[in-house]
């Protein structure tokens, strides 16, 4: 890249020849160092993969980076040095190593050679013989020494002797202008390599730390031991994500088909959440796409929780899959859950008071059943206290939703393991999926996880906290509302009505048919007891018919029951009869007002007709009076 005199176009031999005899002068190291740039530049454009696996920080857009930078700067080199300033455009990887082929091969050979006076052309002024003379007899020696086996035997160091160090040293002063010009672009080339290739430590470096200060800043999940089988989960440790501070905004209902598909009365409930709460989003899981969903979310690409997959494929009761669904869709997205058949009657930024602050709330509940006096009920007791969860609201990944998810999972698989069947064929009544899926279960899990997280160790947290709520109460981040802001218009556990300023949904229970196939305990004379819906007189009747009816002879038994199956025959004739003379009473009441309307709208139809004819037979006699005034003007 360095002489003096006419540039021209030189090919073949003569050409590098040339080159390689102008370049004599340089350094060695200098030399080898500037040929082995297009090396590099040629490895980086043809083995990105080679580089990709030895330096695993790098990737392959900053080795396309990278050899685009060195490329131009090749091609610069080559085609926008100035011609004619004494610097030859030429190819750079030909000049590289042509230069530092013939350099050592020059130096390697002890003889004399006569060095070019336009080699220094830009480094000895024109006319000062004697400074020419002393570098050129410089150059002669230093040759003339590398050329000697000791200097080889130095070369061959990596980093030689000061000797070898002192002289080199006398070259580098001299090194061309044009070429000194050059070198801050080669320096810069190089840092911006070493920059590039290490962007992604400084990224990597930042995400790990930032991960690594949310995982210290979450507090540590208690593990509830399972109560007979546990599940193991499968693939790495679970670990939950940041609770956020504010509700998704999202509705979730589930159902057998999808809204298109609704019926007139699911439609009305459905647009009853959507219309009051515009900015929220809603969605319906379906029998169609429920397993899509816990794939997806449980999948190996979500929670990596295998075991919760295979477990709701293998149910098949309709009304496990609907409560287990319910807890994953809440574990998993957050947001707020309804039954089909719930309807709204306040938007969702009336369910906290505003006395509280949404940061200090992780789910929202109410009550449903408050009648802790029948605790010890056989068949009502386990049912006699519970909250409500066919409305409730959650943030994401709540610990309490993955350990009921756990719990029904162990439950279940006990029950089938207890009836040696597979879990496809698991025969369940009311009262199992009320305490194994149901209000039960829910509010089991939920008063545990309160008392786990209870901020004063003396206070124990059960029932009696919530028995005749009259206001909502935080506990454990747990927002619980009275009675009547889920549950109004029950009948019992004094949940007064739907007028009431409190209550935020109404409950239609069209959808709750799921009882026919999980039957209630009915007695074979007296029936359910469930059917006194709470009535103090009414449990206590039927506690002490069934006492009595134990003590009877079998004799008696049966007649009981004969008599009461009559009695039960004879209701429903009497009930079944009552409601064709209703529906029969309805049909004539619509039928009257379809013609008391149809009447109506002919009298109006009459009496708009009457008064356009009026109209008309006056417009008529009114142009005829007119017509007779015209002519007698005119005569």
């Amino acid at each position: 890249m360095i002489g003096s005199g006419a540039w021209g176009p030189r090919q073949g031999v003569g050409a590098r020849n040339h080159l390689a005899a102008d370049w004599r002068g340089l350094d060695l190291s200098l030399a080898l160092s500037l040929s082995l740039l297009p090396d590099f530049v040629i490895l980086l454009l043809v083995y990105p993969p080679l580089l990709s696996s030895t330096f695993s920080f790098v990737s392959r857009p900053h080795l396309l980076l990278v050899s685009f930078c060195l490329v131009t700067f090749a091609f610069l080199l080559e085609r926008y040095i100035p011609v004619g300033t004494g610097v030859r455009r030429c190819r750079p990887t030909a000049l590289f190593q042509t230069t530092a082929h013939r350099l050592v091969s020059q130096l390697t050979t002890p003889s004399t050679v006569v060095w070019p006076r336009s080699l220094f052309s830009h480094v000895v002024p024109p006319g000062n013989h004697d400074s020419f003379t002393e570098l050129t007899s410089s150059f002669t020696f230093a040759r003339t020494n590398i050329g000697s086996p000791s200097m080889m035997s130095k070369l061959g160091s990596p980093l030689g002797s000061p000797t070898l160090a002192a002289t080199t040293a006398q070259f580098r002063n001299r090194l061309p202008t044009q070429f000194r010009r050059c070198l801050p672009i080669y320096v810069a080339a190089i840092i911006l390599i070493f920059f590039t290739f290490n962007l992604n430590l400084f990224h990597s470096r930042v995400r790990e730390v930032t991960s690594n200060a949310a995982a210290l800043a979450r507090p540590p999940v208690p593990v509830v031991a399972a109560p007979t089988v546990p599940i193991t989960p499968v693939g790495p440790a679970q670990t939950p994500k940041a609770v956020r501070t504010e509700f998704p905004r999202k509705i979730w209902q589930t159902w057998k088909v999808n809204p298109l598909r609704f019926e007139e009365r699911d439609i009305n409930t459905a647009r009853s959440w959507v219309g009051k709460n515009p900015d929220y989003r809603y969605e319906v899981l379906t029998d169609d796409n429920d397993m899509k969903y816990v794939e997806w979310h449980f999948g190996p690409e979500g929670f990596n929780r295998p075991d919760i997959v295979n477990f709701y494929r293998d149910v098949k009761a309709a009304i496990v899959k609907a409560d287990l669904l319910r807890y994953i869709v809440m574990y998993a997205e957050g947001g707020l859950y309804a039954d089909i058949d719930v309807e709204a009657l306040k938007p969702l930024s009336k369910f906290i008071p505003d006395r509280y602050n949404v940061k200090d709330i992780d789910m929202v509940i109410g009550v449903e059943i408050d009648e802790p006096d029948w605790k010890d009920h056989p068949i009502l007791g386990p049912k006699s206290r519970s909250f409500c969860q066919w409305t409730f609201m959650c943030k994401p990944q709540l610990p309490v939703m993955m350990r009921l998810i756990e719990q029904i999972m162990t439950w279940l698989n006990g029950v089938a393991k207890e009836q040696n069947v597979p879990l496809a064929d698991v025969k369940l009544d009311f009262d199992q999926i009320i305490s194994g899926t149901g209000p039960s279960a829910f509010t089991t899990a939920i008063l545990a996880e309160m008392d786990l997280h209870k901020e004063d160790p003396n206070i124990k947290v059960d029932w009696d906290l919530f028995h005749d709520l009259q206001e909502s109460k935080l506990v454990s981040r747990t927002l619980v509302l009275t009675v009547e802001a889920f549950a109004a218009g029950q009948g019992h556990s004094d949940s007064g009505n739907h007028d009431a300023r409190a209550a935020l949904v109404r409950h239609h229970y069209h959808a709750s048919n799921w009882p026919s196939r999980h039957p209630r305990y009915s007695h074979p004379a007296y029936g359910e007891v469930e059917k006194c819906n709470w009535n103090d007189e009414c449990v206590k009747t039927w506690d002490k018919n069934v006492e009595a009816f134990a003590k009877m002879t079998e004799e008696e038994q049966r007649k009981i029951v004969a008599q009461k199956e009559q009695e039960r025959k004879e209701a429903a004739e009497k009930a079944k009869a009552e409601e064709e003379k209703r529906k029969k009473d309805r049909e004539e009441a619509e039928k009257r007002k379809k013609e008391e309307e149809e009447k109506k709208r002919k009298e109006a139809e009459a009496k708009k007709a009457e008064a356009q004819e009026a109209k008309r037979k006056e417009e008529e006699e009114k142009r005829k009076e007119e017509e007779k005034k015209g002519w007698l003007h005119f005569s």
